[in-house]
């Protein structure tokens, strides 16, 4: 390696170090500055102003043709005699229900053992006239290199996991696709002693199956985002320090 690339890729490290200590500097005075106060609640805004969102894109069914019966009172598509008041068009609530109950238990071993010699020599006539002309005193051509390697490999890991989560969040119709299906994104925070607790929840819905009380679970959200959270003293405690993440992304070992 050349001396202009090494003086290149420490200028690069260089310039790395000096924006996280400068991005960890800018959070500490954000973090000193709010000590003492609660965690701000995120300010109500349009989902699709929110950095990141983009348009759901799926594949659609062919349009079919609507039908209407002459002189009926009944409106196609509801499920009482009066205008339906489930949500189907941009702007409308649904109540999701989300029910999680996730429980998963996983045990996986492995072992691996290797070992592998090798000898090299020369006899008769040509071992004779490498003893007598290249080797020194007290050696053989019979032997002249031997390799040995050995490699041994075993772990373990378990996972027991048990979840549970059920809540009710008012989620906001932010698109409604050519073939009627609705695209949702509902956000909640709750502020309780200095912390903050988040709930989201995003995904496809059918209109069908949408409740006459305007609800719909959890469970029936294609492409379904269900994130819970939160922020605030007792969040940053149970996360490691910036030093910590920033090492164990940086060593390789």
């Amino acid at each position: 390696m050349s001396r202009t690339s090494s003086a290149h890729k420490l200028k690069q490290y260089a310039a790395v170090a000096i924006g996280l200590i400068a991005l960890a500097g800018c959070e500490t005075a954000d973090k000193l500055s709010k000590v003492g106060q609660e965690p701000a609640l995120t300010a109500i805004q349009d989902p699709r102003t929110q950095p990141g969102y983009r348009p759901v894109q799926m594949p659609m069914p062919m349009k079919e043709t609507e039908r209407y019966n002459a002189n009926s009172l009944w409106r196609t598509g509801n499920r009482a005699f009066f205008q339906d008041q489930r949500a189907k068009r941009i702007g409308d609530i649904v109540t999701v229900n989300v029910t999680i109950s996730d429980e998963a238990a996983f045990e996986n071993s492995s072992r691996s053992s290797r070992s592998d010699a090798k000898n090299s020599g020369a006899g008769g006539a040509l071992g004779a006239a490498i003893n007598t002309l290249a080797l020194p005193a007290s050696t053989s051509a019979d032997a002249l290199a031997s390799i040995n390697s050995s490699d041994t490999f075993q772990g373990s890991g378990s996972i027991d996991r048990t979840e549970s989560l059920k809540t009710t969040v008012a989620a906001v119709v932010t698109q409604v696709l050519p073939n009627s299906n609705l695209v949702i994104e509902g956000r909640q925070e709750v502020r309780v002693n200095h912390e903050v607790r988040e709930l989201i929840v995003a995904g496809v819905i059918r209109p069908q199956d949408i409740a006459s009380d305007n609800t719909v679970e959890s469970t029936k959200i294609a492409e379904a985002r269900i994130g819970y959270g939160g922020r605030g003293q007792i969040s940053v405690a149970q996360q490691p320090r910036y030093g910590s993440q920033v090492l164990d992304i940086v060593l390789p070992f």
